[in-house]
């Protein structure tokens, strides 16, 4: 969050709304300026209540684009469509691998020589939903969790800005095949080894 609000992006931040009362970024929101509101998932026995008490904070500011970050409740299907085509969320793997929780945890064990980040549409089902855009990294031999955590948030702090830029900047495209294109974006170009190849 305080990586897309340091990020100078041509959007408005409406409001930083969290589930938790406790929650840093709404004082790091409070002190530029956002406003900010909680809806504590803990006041709520149903899930669908959570959500609809969330879902009419969120309208009362009248965004055009939601952006989840560090936002760690399962939503809805409800929810999820109430708001399809402009939300979003950033991931740490490179989706479809690794959902849920732990991911550094899961892409150590599999022994993968190659981890990261993704930033993708939300759809109902957890952690899928068409690809905006994904950073990738090495996975090192003395790699522990931390220390890959530490290398993918790098990442995430420099993709999800760009992500949201491009929205904002009417450049991305999601066809109804659930396929995300990006106006304008370079194709990326060479290929990250993972241990480096011999020359």
């Amino acid at each position: 969050m305080a990586s897309l609000i340091a990020a100078g992006l041509p959007a408005q931040i409406c409001a930083v709304i969290s589930n938790d009362p406790a929650a840093k970024g709404l004082a790091t929101a409070a002190g530029h300026g956002i406003a900010t509101a909680v809806v504590d998932h803990r006041q709520y026995k149903q899930r669908p209540d959570f959500d609809a008490a969330l879902a009419q904070t969120i309208d009362t500011y009248r965004p055009d684009l939601v952006v989840l970050a560090g936002f760690m409740r399962v939503l809805t299907e409800e929810f999820v469509n109430r708001y399809r085509g402009r939300l979003i969320n950033i991931h740490p793997s490179l989706l479809p691998a690794f959902t849920g929780l732990h991911t550094h945890r899961q892409a150590l064990a599999a022994g993968v020589r190659v981890h990261g980040c993704t930033v993708h549409f939300v759809t109902p089902q957890l952690d899928h939903g068409p690809i905006i855009i994904q950073a990738a990294v090495p996975v090192l031999p003395a790699d522990d969790e931390d220390t890959l955590a530490a290398r993918v948030l790098a990442e995430e702090h420099r993709i999800y800005p760009q992500a949201v830029r491009w929205l904002c900047e009417d450049r991305v495209t999601l066809s109804a095949d659930g396929r995300v294109t990006v106006a304008g974006a370079r194709d990326a170009g060479g290929a990250l080894l993972s241990p480096p190849a011999d020359v």
